[in-house]
């Protein structure tokens, strides 16, 4: 079995476990392009010790190869652990963050998330650069 099998997918209206990448539809070659990633954002996702999304990846594919490159990493490293006990920290780090970027060619983004119960999920969005 490839780790293909293992990455989930669906509609992130109806998921709360999907990432959803923000970015505008079309963007000019090499000009600075924020991107929002954000798990939870139609339904939320819980952010507690026990349930979390520890990180989400950042890819781009370039229209018409098979090669992705990794753009970012976000790690949300925080949910409310303490001394004190599950749930009883000062902080928690939040499964959304901008990644800043700049575009040669079209292409395709693809987002994953770790859900530290419910494992890997994935998203897409094409970019046409101009």
């Amino acid at each position: 079995m490839s780790l293909a099998e293992y990455v989930k997918s669906a509609d992130f209206k109806t998921e709360k476990h999907v990432p959803i990448i923000k970015v505008a539809d079309t963007v000019n070659a090499g000009e600075r392009v924020n991107i929002e990633l954000v798990v939870g954002d139609e339904i939320a996702h819980p952010n507690t010790t026990e349930h979390h999304i520890a990180w989400i990846k950042l890819y781009f594919v370039e229209e018409g190869t098979k090669l992705p490159y990794e753009v970012a990493r976000l790690e949300f490293n925080v949910h409310g652990e303490a001394a004190a006990g599950a749930n009883e920290g000062p902080v928690l780090a939040e499964s959304a963050g901008v990644v800043t970027a700049t575009f040669k060619k079209s292409g395709k983004l693809i987002a994953t998330s770790y859900c530290n119960i419910h494992g890997l999920w994935e998203s897409e969005k094409d970019i046409v650069v101009k």
